[in-house]
């Protein structure tokens, strides 16, 4: 049996990482400046989490919510200081996609509307619903099609208005900040007048903070600089730090039902205390300022470099489009000054390294993508 081929990769393995470093096996050390694809947020093998992990592991590693599971509850408090949201109740599910599917699902329980609202260049995911409310059309398949979405212009707020006039809309989903869109960032104005739409019609807002969120862009959430709050806010990615978690922020407005909702792996043991450790580590060590502090010197500095068309995001979520397309860059980055990077796009590169990055390391970063530069 060979694995299904449905990824390109890169002919390297890496074997070990510590912090924003990764080593291959044949001992090459490369700067992570994708955190594979923003999923390490307090930084590789952090001794912390890997203590609490290991810890957790030895008494036990997972039971289903067929029980109760404490850990649930320290995560839900912490979650919710941390967030700015101690009102909100928490589900946990294994992806991002699955958090948007129980989203969209929830808000339909809420209002009993079939109906869906995105926006050109989303992605939240590739389950059903989710990548239905996913504007890349080739992901599409014929089962998916009876899922109503309507995608509108980004920052379109009259366009908004008018689809949600007749209240026959479900929910509106919009992500923090779009990612695999370009690293798009919303008008603050936009979303507080998108909210406000939205509880005029009685549609459930949905805000997908997996990429954009816990602390990536320099606030926890990506939404909080509209000073907005959402019906639901979807995360994953680094939320668990490599360990595959995700789940639901959900307004007080709606009602738990048993059967409504359901998970065999989400919520486990094993995956409470990777998300507990990350909000342990992140509070102790001031990720989320750092991820803003760090992040507006990468931003300012990578401005100053030719050849830039611009820069755009907030924090340590940052997207670089470059003049021409930047596939013999990225190699050179990769494969000669071994700097992890991602893209969307034929011209974008998208920067999402670990919240922990130090100015240090964006220096050494900038050194390596000059001289990539000055290679051609």
């Amino acid at each position: 049996m060979q694995y299904f081929d449905v990824f390109p990769r890169w002919p390297i393995e890496p074997v070990r990482a510590q912090g924003c470093k990764i080593y291959d096996k044949e001992g090459n050390e490369y700067l992570d400046f994708y955190g594979g694809h923003a999923v390490i947020s307090i930084g590789h093998s952090h001794p912390t989490y890997v203590a609490r992990l290991t810890e957790q592991l030895n008494k036990i590693g997972f039971y289903s919510n067929s029980v109760l599971i404490s850990l649930q509850d320290e995560y839900a408090e912490k979650l919710g200081k941390a967030s700015g949201y101690p009102g909100y109740s928490v589900f946990m599910v294994n992806s991002g996609a699955e958090a948007n599917e129980n989203a969209l699902k929830l808000a339909a329980f809420y209002n009993r509307r079939k109906k869906m609202v995105a926006f050109e260049h989303a992605f939240h995911g590739r389950t059903a619903a989710a990548v239905r409310v996913t504007d890349i059309s080739k992901y599409w398949t014929t089962n998916v099609m009876d899922l109503e979405t309507i995608f509108l212009p980004w920052n379109d707020i009259d366009a908004v208005r008018n689809t949600l006039k007749n209240k026959d809309i479900s929910s509106v989903i919009i992500e923090g900040i779009q990612g695999i869109g370009g690293i798009i960032v919303p008008d603050p104005k936009f979303l507080q007048e998108l909210r406000q739409i939205c509880d005029e019609t009685d549609t459930v807002l949905i805000v997908d903070e997996i990429q954009s969120g816990y602390g990536r862009s320099g606030k926890f959430f990506a939404h909080q600089y509209a000073g907005i709050q959402p019906d639901i806010i979807t995360i994953a990615k680094g939320m668990g730090n490599g360990f595959p978690v995700s789940g639901m922020l959900i307004s007080p407005r709606f009602t738990a039902v048993h059967g409504q909702l359901g998970t065999t792996f989400g919520g486990n043991h094993l995956a409470c205390a990777a998300a507990i450790a990350v909000l342990d580590v992140m509070e102790e060590e001031n990720l989320v300022e750092n991820a803003a502090r760090v992040g507006e010197y990468l931003i300012r500095e990578l401005k100053k470099l030719p050849g830039i068309k611009e820069v755009r995001g907030h924090g340590l979520m940052i997207g670089v489009e470059m003049e021409t397309p930047i596939k013999p860059l990225r190699d050179k980055l990769l494969f000669e000054q071994k700097v992890f990077t991602g893209a969307t796009g034929t011209h974008v590169f998208r920067l999402l390294p670990p919240l922990s990055l130090t100015k240090e390391l964006v220096d050494e970063f900038l050194q390596r993508f000059k001289i990539s530069m000055a290679r051609g």
